[in-house]
């Protein structure tokens, strides 16, 4: 769609697009023309985005519509494409014929039979299933929508659970697929996460982190982090204690990544695990122990503001912890990332970096490195263009601790230099 808007604009000025081929909401030329009871037609996505927003009348009539039916307009559409295959010398693209979207009967009807095929065993039906939803699920954002109102992230979460408990190396194929559907369902729901935070489920998605191609792993990390970023994440991070390489898997994904969003659900799985767990848990010294902080500190360097916010997250937490402390302190890059990201990134990735300096700054060769690397002078622009209250008394505080210092120690260290002198490992 977005391409034959740009069609659209590109031709105004060389050929008149006709003005009943446009929708009457956002004036592109229509590629699913629908048809209200009041007559008029609109490109389908436009109007149950309006619908969708609760509004009750029809965009250009203003009347209340009777019934939300919206019936294809096959002779225009038709017309439509005859006039881009005419146009195409001047670069219209003949716009695809749509597919009918999915209806909620279809979604519970499948949902039914991927219900009975679970208790029957049948792993063969149940994977024919599900690749029709995920199929379904392609086709369009609506279709998603209209699948994940149907509770079918809880259906599959059941199945899922039920075959890896079985057998997850017999129903391996099977449990990747259901994982893909169910990575761009959020919220899975209460019960949905119930069933996939069992252990043997657990175990099957750690199994996938560390055994399985890149599309499983994403798909495994993105269900882990929905799992744990729920009110059960201190139970779930118990059940996980018991599984061998949830930690290996998660610290490579974020070591050695595989995409953007791989890295951010890793990077979110690793902070509700380790902040719902006490200071000396096991993971977070397994964490320590494998080198995460550095890991997250050069990764820091060039990360873009979601991957920056959620690193400096997981550093927050992990400097709640003395050898967490001990690790950041003995990075010798630390303290120069942090005052580069301050004021830089977003006012979140600020607050962080200002917390974490807090944290640190108890000893002295901490704070004679913090004052090298110009803290004091970007602690002062924070009070001057402002933040919150809880940020504004750790500056206070940063500043008295570093005003010692501030006349003793010459800057050696610009702060807002790049960082091309870095040996990164990725």
């Amino acid at each position: 769609m977005k391409n034959n808007n740009r069609l659209c604009e590109d031709l105004d000025a060389e050929i008149n697009v006709p003005t009943h081929f446009r929708c009457p909401i956002s004036l592109d030329l229509m590629k699913d023309p629908v048809t209200l009871c009041t007559g008029i037609t609109y490109d389908r996505e436009n109007i149950e985005r309006w619908i969708e927003a609760g509004n009750e009348t029809c965009p250009f009539t203003k009347q209340v519509l009777e019934t939300f039916d919206l019936i294809p307009n096959h002779i225009l559409r038709r017309m439509i494409q005859d006039w881009c295959v005419q146009n195409r010398s001047l670069g219209v693209e003949r716009i695809p014929t749509p597919r009918i979207p999915v209806s909620q009967c279809e979604v519970s009807e499948v949902c039914s039979r991927i219900v009975a095929a679970t208790r029957r065993g049948d792993g063969k039906k149940c994977g024919e299933l599900v690749r029709k939803i995920k199929n379904w699920g392609k086709e369009s954002e609506r279709n998603k929508r209209c699948i994940m109102e149907n509770g079918t992230a809880c259906i599959l979460s059941a199945s899922f659970e039920s075959f890896a408990r079985d057998s997850f190396e017999k129903h391996i194929n099977l449990l990747v697929e259901i994982l893909s559907v169910l990575s761009w369902m959020s919220p899975l729901g209460k019960e949905g996460r119930s069933k996939l935070g069992t252990e043997s489920s657990l175990r099957c998605i750690i199994w996938l982190l560390r055994n399985g191609d890149l599309s499983g792993r994403q798909s495994a990390v993105l269900v882990l982090k929905e799992i744990l970023h729920s009110d059960e994440r201190r139970i779930i991070t118990n059940t996980l204690r018991a599984i061998e390489g949830v930690v290996e898997a998660l610290f490579f994904l974020i070591k050695e990544p595989i995409s953007p969003t791989a890295t951010k659900a890793s990077l979110m799985a690793i902070y509700c695990m380790i902040s719902s767990t006490t200071k000396n848990d096991m993971i977070t010294s397994r964490f320590l122990e494998m080198g995460l902080v550095g890991v997250i500190v050069e990764a820091i360097v060039e990360a873009d503001k979601s991957v920056c916010e959620k690193a400096l997250g997981v550093l927050d937490e992990i400097c709640n912890t003395e050898k967490g402390k001990e690790e950041a302190c003995n990075n010798a890059l630390i303290m120069a990332v942090l005052v580069r990201k301050v004021l830089r990134v977003s006012e979140w990735a600020t607050e962080l970096s200002v917390s974490i300096l807090w944290k640190l700054c108890d000893e002295e060769s901490v704070r004679i490195e913090a004052i090298q690397v110009g803290t004091f002078k970007k602690l002062l622009v924070i009070l001057q263009v402002g933040c919150g209250e809880s940020t504004k008394e750790k500056v206070k505080e940063l500043l008295k601790l570093l005003n010692v210092y501030n006349n003793r120690v010459d800057c050696c260290v610009d702060s807002s230099m790049g960082f091309k002198y870095l040996k990164k490992p990725f």
